[in-house]
């Protein structure tokens, strides 16, 4: 019997390599999206050092803001699932170099999918898409954050409007091509690799070094980057999803200083556990990108309903803890090996 063929866009990333990984291990070809196919090589080196077989992996190169190159990508593939997308904790300085290409690229990834005949496109969308906008209370599949709201972040605002233009892309279209929608809260966990370059392993990194003196007071559902790739990997066959927008996080929101506890607990010296006055970050935001991307989840605690992905897959989110010590751990091996 042939291979079922995945396209998997954003395979380089921290998602995408787990991906890639847990996909290789269960048989299918992955057929990975890069932007320069000078990162192949790399990527191949980093899943083997995972213990892959790798021979069913292949490369293609593609660009979320250029129509080149993706009818070809999606060509012969059973099943497409669309992880890249533009990310950062930051501001940008125009809310266009985030947003554009996280819908346009959606909608190319859509629309070469439905041209090759894809049974099915699992797309990576953000717990943001549903809770940004909320400051308290349980937020589940039915939730839209509002995209006009003065306290949208650009990168909560770009995953909204990609998805939004995904669903809207699929009541539009008439065929069999079905969409499944994954929505992680924060993601952490180990690298595949030795890139720590990843907003959530960059933080802790520093937390390690003791270079982040003090930590907004943020909660919100947090996941392990393992158990998010098992939860896409399982929505790609799994009949019942078809249709559905799944949160994959823990339940209960986890506090931002939670992580340096956590660290210290197990004997690492360098985490701070100080809390941010929310007024200093405000003040921060008003020169400081990063601070500014931060304001509008000040003062939020809101509540995951993850009953979906327990009911439609063998699926629960690990421990936290265990998600944050194995992240040290990674860190530590790559600057062991630097």
């Amino acid at each position: 019997m042939a291979k079922q063929i995945v396209l998997l866009t954003g395979i380089s990333g921290f998602i995408g390599l787990h991906i890639a990984k847990q996909l290789l291990d269960q048989g299918f070809h992955v057929r990975g999206s890069i932007r320069n196919m000078k990162k192949a090589q790399s990527i191949t080196n980093t899943l083997e050092k995972a213990s892959v077989n790798i021979s069913e992996l292949s490369f293609i190169e593609l660009d979320l803001t250029s129509d080149k190159g993706w009818d070809n990508a999606a060509k012969g593939c059973d099943y497409v699932m669309h992880v890249a997308s533009p990310y950062a904790a930051a501001e940008p300085k125009h809310e266009d170099d985030m947003i554009k290409p996280a819908v346009d690229g959606s909608l190319r990834a859509l629309r070469a999918a439905k041209k090759a005949g894809v049974k099915r496109v699992v797309l990576t969308s953000s717990t943001m898409t549903m809770m940004a906008t909320m400051k308290s209370g349980t937020f589940g599949p039915n939730d839209w954050a509002d995209i006009h709201s003065k306290d949208i972040g650009t990168y909560a605002k770009s995953k909204t409007l990609a998805e939004q233009a995904a669903w809207e892309f699929m009541e539009k279209q008439h065929s069999a091509m079905e969409l499944v929608t994954i929505h992680p809260g924060a993601v952490f966990g180990p690298v595949l690799g030795d890139n720590i370059t990843g907003q959530s392993m960059t933080m802790i990194d520093q937390m390690l070094r003791g270079k982040i003196p003090m930590l907004a007071d943020v909660t919100m559902p947090m996941v392990d980057v393992r158990d998010v790739a098992n939860i896409h990997v399982q929505a790609m066959t799994a009949t019942k999803a078809a249709g559905q927008r799944i949160i994959a996080s823990h339940a209960e929101a986890t506090r931002l200083v939670d992580i340096p506890k956590i660290l210290k607990e197990h004997g690492y010296k360098g985490p701070s556990t100080r809390i941010a006055p929310n007024l200093l970050i405000r003040f921060m935001s008003l020169f400081d990108n990063e601070a500014k991307g931060m304001v509008g989840l000040l003062g939020m605690n809101v509540r995951a309903d993850n009953n979906k992905a327990q009911e439609l897959f063998d699926w629960s989110p690990r421990p936290f803890s265990e998600t944050v010590l194995d992240a040290a751990k990674s860190i530590i091996k790559t600057q062991e090996k630097s």
